[in-house]
């Protein structure tokens, strides 16, 4: 990725830990991405997404592959509290 490479976000949480997860399938698929945030850490737990929380940005170029990752994750995930169940 360099530096004059427009990009865009394709993911928005207020939780570090699932920006790294999301983060690291982009780049287990090669998508190269970054993390940004309006914020300092520190804050984040007093935050929601509506206050900018964290953005994971791609090259626009991968923009579309990127959602279509993270939408099939997000389909594969058990609803909450049905982790027992599996």
């Amino acid at each position: 990725m360099n530096r004059t490479e427009n990009l865009t976000e394709v993911y928005r949480t207020v939780s570090e830990p699932e920006a790294q997860v999301i983060r690291g399938l982009l780049e287990s698929f090669g998508i190269p991405c970054v993390l940004r945030a309006n914020l300092a850490p520190s804050v984040f737990v007093l935050i929601d997404n509506t206050m900018g929380g964290i953005r994971v940005m791609v090259p626009e170029h991968v923009a579309e592959e990127a959602m279509q990752l993270i939408e099939a994750r997000n389909e594969a995930e058990p609803p909450e509290g049905d982790e027992e169940n599996i």
